[in-house]
């Protein structure tokens, strides 16, 4: 049996009777026979390591771009794609992830506790292992591309920032491997600027997560290159904004951290309710920047999602599943 939670646009939750579930902030993943993992991204969005609310078309632009991109860097890193089965749903490699995210950060940005702008405006200039020099202006330039770790949190708990000697000296990784990792987390990073950039956006961060194949080989997994993952600024309006002391115009999730932010939430107990046009606007930038970067064109997959995605995966789950909805 398959079973989703959310509204006639969303889908929040989705379950399926199948051992070994584990939620993330925004994916459900199951794993399967051979080796293989089920991965369903739903559309709910997350912000100060928190699910706070869920974004129309979200779930499919992130899995759709994500396929692309995973597509786009296959000849710098192997990656988890086996198929994709429906709009919202990964078949991938069942590989054993690194205990690490690798923030990859070319702007002095960011409204987290983990991001570089807050701490930097504070008076902070030794950062994840990285000397910031004086003068630096908020969302400008760093002069240089800086890997940021973070620890992965627990559920309920905040990433923490980490150095690359700590990861070493911890045996989070191990150095030969994290030189690997960091190589192609710059090389990545590269390719998604540039592709990024011809499409008339400047791709100010992003994350990535690795992983370990059965063979023990390096895996470029989770998510790549999303609105999620990553800051997307737009070129167009960037100096002007900047001119007058305005944030970038950012195709990310970054408003909505904005607003929570401008309301006065900063992680921490009930979270404000955001006018909704703050959310139909995200839906709308997820959608332009997935055409914008893939010269694609967006069509949204048919509705109610669990009927589709019951039709999509039952060759997957060994069966025809009953689909039931809870709103």
């Amino acid at each position: 049996m398959m079973e989703a939670v959310g509204s006639a646009q969303t889908l929040t939750d989705v379950s399926i009777e199948l051992p070994g579930r584990q939620s993330g902030k925004v994916r459900e993943a199951w794993p399967l026979s051979g080796g293989r993992r089920l991965l369903v991204t739903t559309d709910r969005l997350s912000a100060f390591d928190r699910v706070l609310g869920a974004v129309t078309h979200k779930g499919q632009v992130l899995n759709q771009l994500s396929a692309w991109w995973f597509g786009e860097t296959s000849d710098i890193v192997a990656n988890h794609v086996l198929s994709v089965p429906d709009p919202m749903a990964l078949i991938a490699v069942d590989a054993k992830p690194l205990p690490i995210e690798v923030i990859v950060r070319s702007r002095l940005t960011g409204s987290t506790s983990t991001a570089l702008l807050p701490r930097y405006l504070n008076g902070e200039r030794e950062l994840y292992g990285h000397l910031l020099p004086d003068g630096l202006k908020p969302h400008g330039p760093l002069g240089t591309i800086l890997i940021t770790p973070t620890t992965k949190a627990l559920k309920g708990g905040h990433d923490e920032p980490i150095s690359s000697d700590e990861i070493v000296a911890r045996g989070l990784v191990d150095e030969i491997l994290w030189a690997k990792v960091q190589a192609v987390a710059l090389a990545l990073f590269e390719r998604g600027a540039r592709i990024a950039a011809d499409a008339g956006f400047l791709l100010a961060d992003t994350k990535y997560e690795f992983g370990l194949d059965a063979e023990g080989e390096l895996m470029l997994i989770d998510e790549l290159h999303t609105p999620d993952s990553s800051r997307f600024w737009l070129v167009e309006t960037l100096q002007r904004r900047l001119d007058e002391g305005l944030t970038p115009e950012g195709f990310d999730k970054e408003p909505v951290r904005l607003a929570f932010s401008a309301a006065g939430y900063t992680g921490d107990g009930t979270p404000p309710t955001l006018d909704p046009g703050v959310w139909q606007e995200t839906s709308d930038r997820y959608v332009r920047l997935y055409e914008a970067l893939t010269g694609l064109h967006f069509s949204p997959a048919s509705l109610p999602a669990i009927e589709r995605l019951t039709t999509n995966l039952a060759p997957y789950l060994g069966g025809e599943p009953t689909a039931t909805t809870a709103v």
